[in-house]
């Protein structure tokens, strides 16, 4: 029944979102799905960015063997970084009309910054839509009680995915958003529910946490042991500003208004659901200690499915696995589609600058199909956990996107010199740390990385201006809104009047 019921699932998965595809009608719909969201599918696509493999079996995994101390970066940081972000798009990049922050970066800057940035989120993105694909292959293994191989259920989940993605692109994310999030709510608060009663209740469960110390948040008074605190807490809040999956759902909003308002609830939902699968991986250690005490050394991504699997009715099984399918994929479809519009839309366009709409949106579904093939085969080698896979994933934008991206927008003498400069420096000293020294730096490599790009923008746009005595743009925003008014005009004419 099982079986039959996460078949049934998967097929209901995709006919709705082919069903959304039928109302894609050009590149924006696809890309932004026609900026034309409410309040509530903004909200439960802000939701869905973060609430995946990492949320249900990372996170809860690291809590039970580390602690909240452990899962500092992520809901602490993923969620503030998704507030963070809402204020910032809606207030700074929404009325640019722009579909990717390649383009807001090109505006700003140059060509050069465009494409130097673009890669790095594109990069970036690897370890993260891996991990969902990872995640798809541990439950498909469990609900076949093995008959389908993790790697099998990789592939198998991947082509679903990947099919309902292509077609229906930003739109068919964000409809089945919407209708999983309520599954995924309801679903883990019954379980969560069915296993409180086996624990006697919420509050044992907790006291046993606070015992075991699992709910000391900070750190010892030792300063490497904050800078390690820091950074881990740093990357995914500030590293995952500049991605295209956070900035595609935000401003796929019909106002700027509805951008920061769906961004604040659909962020305060998820740090407030984020504890519901930790409570439930850490009541296993109540349950059953000696079963799940074996399993979180061997490997605690398994705890929650194992628990679900041994010491639930069937009904209960249906709907976690239902829940749990639901937030991952909604999770990887937009995390597969983001870089592959970012990399159609400022590398491969800027080859082709004649390119019309229709030509552009074939071009970003045959880059998802590419770039699926190359999570794939990433996520089939890897031998990373789930949560490493996602907090290793940010630290190539932390050090050399962040810097650009908040500088072009509250600094006025950031200059391109400055972006080059914080780009080249900030990823370079963060990749020689990282290569000759590793884990033991006593300061996180990316945030040595975070440092140098800080310096070079500085440095790169304050001398330059100084020696020559120039002054930038007195207001390079003012000149942006000019510059996207120009663009949108170029693209909807003719091209021999280009």
């Amino acid at each position: 029944m099982l079986i039959w019921f996460v078949a049934f699932y998967l097929l209901a998965s995709i006919g709705i979102g082919l069903y959304a595809a039928t109302r894609v009608h050009n590149a924006k719909d696809f890309a932004i799905a026609g900026r034309h969201l409410p309040t509530p599918v903004v909200m439960a696509t802000v939701f869905a960015t973060w609430f995946g493999a990492e949320a249900i079996f990372g996170v809860s995994a690291t809590f039970v063997k580390e602690g909240l101390g452990g899962v500092v970066a992520d809901p602490f940081g993923s969620s503030l970084c998704l507030i963070i972000a809402g204020f910032f798009f809606a207030t700074k990049l929404y009325r640019l009309n722009i579909i990717t922050l390649g383009d807001y970066y090109r505006m700003r800057y140059n060509r050069t910054v465009e494409v130097l940035t673009t890669l790095a989120i594109v990069i970036s993105y690897l370890g993260w839509v891996s991990a969902q694909i990872k995640a798809l292959g541990l439950i498909l293994n469990f609900v076949t009680d093995g008959a389908l191989s993790e790697e099998a259920g990789m592939v198998l989940g991947a082509a679903i995915v990947l099919t309902y993605t292509t077609f229906g692109g930003m739109l068919s994310v964000a409809v089945l958003d919407f209708v999983q999030m309520g599954i995924i709510i309801a679903g883990l608060l019954y379980i969560a529910a069915i296993v409180s009663g086996q624990t006697g209740g919420v509050m044992p469960v907790i006291e046993h946490a606070a015992a075991a110390g699992k709910l000391d948040f900070f750190p010892p008074a030792d300063p490497w042991l904050w800078l390690t605190f820091l950074g881990a807490w740093i990357t995914m809040m500030l590293g995952s500003i500049p991605q295209q999956d956070v900035f595609q759902r935000i401003t796929s909003a019909k106002s700027p208004k509805v951008a920061i308002t769906g961004s604040l609830l659909g962020g305060s939902i998820y740090f407030v659901f984020c504890f519901v699968p930790m409570f439930i991986a850490y009541s296993a250690t109540l349950i059953d200690p000696e079963l799940f005490n074996r399993l979180i050394a061997e490997d605690s991504q398994r705890v929650l499915p194992t628990l679900v699997m041994q010491h639930t009715p069937l009904f209960a099984q249906v709907i976690f696995f239902g829940a749990v399918i639901s937030a991952i994929m909604s999770c990887s479809a937009a995390t597969l589609l983001a870089p592959s519009v970012s990399f159609a839309e400022n590398i491969v366009r800027g080859f082709f600058p004649g390119m019309g709409d229709h030509a552009f949106l074939r071009t970003m579904r045959v880059t998802i199909l590419c770039f699926a093939g190359c999570v794939l085969a990433y996520a089939l080698n890897s031998e990373m956990s789930i949560f490493h896979m996602v907090e290793s994933a940010y630290k190539i934008t932390l050090a050399g996107a962040f810097v650009p991206l908040f500088a072009g927008a509250f600094w006025k003498r950031a200059t391109t010199q400055g972006a080059l400069a914080a780009i080249f420096g900030g990823i370079c000293s963060w990749l020689l740390v990282e290569t000759l020294i590793g884990e033991a730096s006593p300061v996180p490599p990316q945030l040595i990385g975070l440092g140098v790009s800080m310096l070079g923008m500085f440095a790169g746009s304050l001398l330059p201006q100084w020696i020559g005595q120039r002054s930038p743009h007195p207001d390079p925003h003012a000149a942006l809104h000019h510059l996207a008014a120009a663009e949108t005009h170029h693209a909807g004419m003719p091209p021999h009047q280009h």
